[in-house]
C-alpha cells in the first residue's frame, strides 16, 4: 500500500478532555508506522539566491472568484488537517458571489457509489446527515471519515441552497472510487476493487463538469491536482481538456524538515507585509524561482511484509510532484507556515463505536494499520500537537 505523506505535518489531532469513550480494547489497533527519516537540517547546502520580480499579492477570495472569469474549474488544496484552510474555504463557499461562479464543487473526501445520495441531500431532500455521513465516511481514505471539516461543509452547501433559486443551486461531486465497503469481507474482495483515485477523479471531471462546460471548485489533496504531472488527476483529464483549470497550493513553508528549513524565515519574512490572506500568481517570480530549488518534503510510503511477518515500511522522497510554476499557477498565503493550525477531530467521532468498529474491520482487511488522524487513541492524547507542522529545531534562526 502507497500513501504519500507531508513528513513534517501532525496530523493526528488533539481532542482533549476527560469524556466517556469504549474501552481502548474494543479499538485494538496494531502501532502506527515509524516516521519518515528525518534530514540532518544543519547540513551543508547551497545558498539559495532566487531571482525574479516581486509577488503581486491580491485578496485571495476576490482573486480566487475572479479565477472563474477566466477557467472552468479553480482547484485547490482541502481537508488535510489543516484548520486554517478549513477556514478560508468555508469563507468562499460562503461568500454571496460563490453560487453566481461555481456549478459544481468535487471533493475528495466523497464516495461516487453515493453520488444519488448525495445529490438528494444536498439538494434539501429527506435525507438525514447520519445517512448522508455514508458519503465521507465510506471512502478509500480514513481521515476522511473522522474529519470535522467534512461534517459541516456537506451540511453548510445543503443550507446555502436553500437560499438560492434551482437554476443556481451547487451540486457537490464525489471524487473517490466507488467502493462498496459492505461487500468487502476479506483482502480477496479487496484485490477486486479498483482503486484508480486519480483515474476516477479524473472521469468524473470529464463527465460531469468539462464536457458539459461546468464550472467547478476541487478540494483535493495538491498532489491531485499538479499540471505537468501525467499520473494527477488534473494531469489526466488535461490531454482532453488543456488550459481549463487554475491550480491553487497552499504555502507551508520553505523546506521544512530538510536541510533547507534554515532558509524558510528569511524567505517568509519576505512575506510579512502581504494581507492574510492573499493569492500571488507564480510565472516569472522569485517564488516560483526558489520553489523550484527546493528539495520536496513529501515522501512515498510502502508498507509490505518481511520474512518473519512483521510489516516493513520505507520511504522515498517524491522530487518529481511538487509544488512549482511548471505543476501550479498560484500560491495561496495564509500566514507564517509553523503559525498554522491543526484541525481538532470532533470527539464525537470516535464516541461513535459502530463506526469505529467499522474501521477497526478495514484496516484489518487491508493489513495496515490505521494511524494519524484515524487513530482513535488521540482521543486521550492531551499533548498532541495542535500545530500543523513542527517547531523549528533548537538553535535555528
Amino acid at each position: 500500500m502507497k500513501l504519500a505523506i507531508g513528513h513534517t505535518r501532525c496530523l493526528g489531532l488533539f481532542l482533549g478532555l476527560a469524556l466517556a469513550a469504549p474501552p481502548m480494547s474494543a479499538w485494538a489497533f496494531p502501532p502506527p508506522p515509524p516516521p519518515p527519516p528525518r534530514p540532518a537540517t544543519n547540513a551543508p547546502v547551497k545558498p539559495l539566491t532566487p531571482e525574479g520580480a516581486n509577488p503581486s499579492p491580491k485578496p485571495a477570495i476576490q482573486a480566487i472568484l475572479s479565477a472563474f472569469d477566466h477557467y472552468e474549474v479553480v482547484a485547490m488544496s482541502a481537508g488535510h488537517a489543516d484548520k486554517d484552510m478549513d477556514d478560508f474555504i468555508f469563507r468562499l463557499i460562503r461568500n454571496p458571489a460563490f453560487p453566481e461562479k461555481v456549478d459544481d464543487i468535487v471533493v475528495e473526501c466523497g464516495n461516487s457509489l453515493y453520488q444519488p445520495l448525495l445529490d438528494r441531500y444536498i439538494a434539501g431532500a429527506d435525507v438525514s446527515l447520519d445517512d448522508a455521513r455514508k458519503v465521507w465516511r465510506n471512502t478509500t481514505q480514513p481521515m476522511c471519515g473522522v474529519s470535522g471539516f467534512y461534517d459541516q461543509l456537506f451540511p453548510l452547501i445543503r443550507r446555502i441552497n436553500r437560499t438560492l433559486p434551482e437554476p443556481r443551486k451547487i451540486r457537490v461531486l464525489a471524487g473517490d472510487p466507488p467502493i462498496d465497503w459492505s461487500k468487502i469481507r476479506n483482502h480477496a474482495d479487496l484485490m477486486r476493487q479498483d482503486f484508480s483515485r486519480d483515474a476516477n477523479i479524473a472521469r468524473v471531471m470529464e463527465r460531469q463538469v468539462l464536457s458539459k462546460h461546468r464550472t467547478a471548485l476541487m478540494l483535493f489533496g495538491v498532489d491531485h491536482l499538479f499540471h505537468d504531472v501525467k499520473d494527477s488527476a488534473v494531469g489526466k483529464y488535461e490531454r482532453k481538456y488543456p488550459g481549463k483549470t487554475f491550480v491553487v497550493a497552499k504555502h507551508d513553508g520553505f523546506g521544512l524538515g530538510t536541510p533547507y528549513e534554515k532558509y524558510d524565515r528569511p524567505f517568509e519574512k519576505r512575506m510579512a507585509s502581504w494581507p492574510s490572506p492573499s493569492l500571488v500568481t507564480l510565472k516569472g517570480t522569485w517564488l516560483a524561482d526558489l520553489l523550484s530549488k527546493l528539495p520536496s518534503t513529501t515522501y512515498s510510503m510502502t508498507t509490505k511484509k518481511g520474512p518473519n511477518g512483521h510489516d516493513i515500511t520505507t520511504y522515498v522522497p517524491n522530487d518529481i510532484d511538487k509544488v512549482t510554476a511548471k505543476t501550479v499557477d498560484a500560491y495561496l498565503y495564509l500566514g507564517p507556515a509553523r503559525l498554522a493550525l491543526s484541525e481538532a477531530i470532533p470527539a464525537y467521532i470516535f464516541l461513535d463505536t459502530k463506526y469505529v468498529h467499522e474501521l477497526r474491520r478495514r484496516a484489518r482487511i487491508v493489513d495496515n494499520p490505521v494511524y494519524d488522524q484515524s487513530l482513535p487513541s488521540h482521543v486521550f492524547d492531551t499533548d498532541h500537537s495542535r500545530f500543523l507542522h513542527a517547531p523549528p529545531p533548537a538553535g535555528s534562526d
